[in-house]
């Protein structure tokens, strides 16, 4: 591991600077305007952290909030972490350079998916609320790595509580339609017209997907992880109505734009 010499805290809620090697200028001098939130998915915080601030390992975060709610600040909110890996949002394809990381340590899917302590969840949006205000990022500019990763990444996953980080502002978030409707679902093998407008649906909120008429591998995960993250009850890939009525719910409620309007 390399060692640094600490810097000092962007945020007020940090309780120990522990800098990283792994870091880099952010690229054509890209503000940093997205909060990406990723789980650990390690067996403790210990060796997580060992991870985002070993030189070998390439990895790094900006925060790190620990299962008590204590907050430790790897890279600097200017410098740009490594975190994201390949990824996309909205027509951005470098997620590290417009977005601050953020590792919630959890053992993640590999370990049981356990709960997020009530107090870790707290700091995290007082954590956040604070990088919003600062660098101006609007709500639905908080996503989760599944969201700019579908198939590839499964963190923070299904059992984050994103409706409580929306209930302090934190995130775009709108209460799921109930599963078990009525309705025709869209599944693996279709081709329709139902099946265009879902890929351009999703396409429009941010999500990366081909626009082909045909319910393939890459719709598979990308409604997979809008589920994940918006419809958690039930996470299989299958375009139900739940799944479709919330994601038109969750268009509509887009806040409008101050400078289109739309």
């Amino acid at each position: 591991m390399v060692f640094m010499n600490p810097f000092t805290s962007d945020s007020s809620i940090v309780s120990n600077v522990v800098p990283s090697p792994n870091f880099g200028e952010r690229r054509g001098g890209r503000a940093p305007d997205m909060i990406l939130l990723h789980y650990t998915g390690m067996e403790n915080a210990e060796v997580a952290l060992a991870r985002l601030c070993d030189a070998d390992s390439e990895v790094s975060a900006h925060y790190v909030v620990l299962e008590d709610g204590d907050v430790i600040q790897c890279v600097r909110e200017s410098m740009r972490a490594w975190h994201a890996g390949m990824s996309y949002w909205a027509g951005e394809e470098d997620i590290n350079s417009c977005s601050i990381g953020i590792e919630i340590v959890n053992r993640g899917h590999d370990w049981g998916c356990p709960d997020y302590p009530q107090r870790q969840i707290a700091a995290l949006i007082t954590l956040c609320r604070g990088i919003m205000l600062r660098l101006n990022v609007l709500p639905q500019r908080v996503l989760g790595h599944s969201d700019v990763s579908p198939g590839r990444k499964r963190d923070p996953g299904e059992k984050f509580p994103w409706h409580l980080l929306a209930n302090s502002g934190v995130g775009h978030w709108i209460t799921p339609v109930p599963i078990n409707q009525p309705g025709q679902s869209l599944v693996l093998g279709a081709a329709s017209d139902d099946v265009l407008a879902l890929q351009q649906a999703l396409a429009t909120y941010g999500y990366r997907i081909d626009l082909t008429g045909r319910y393939d591998a890459q719709t598979l995960q990308v409604v997979t992880a809008f589920q994940r993250h918006f419809r958690p009850v039930r996470v299989d890939g299958i375009a139900d109505f739940s799944t479709l009525a919330t994601l038109r719910l969750l268009q509509a409620s887009l806040p409008l734009s101050p400078a289109t309007g739309v």
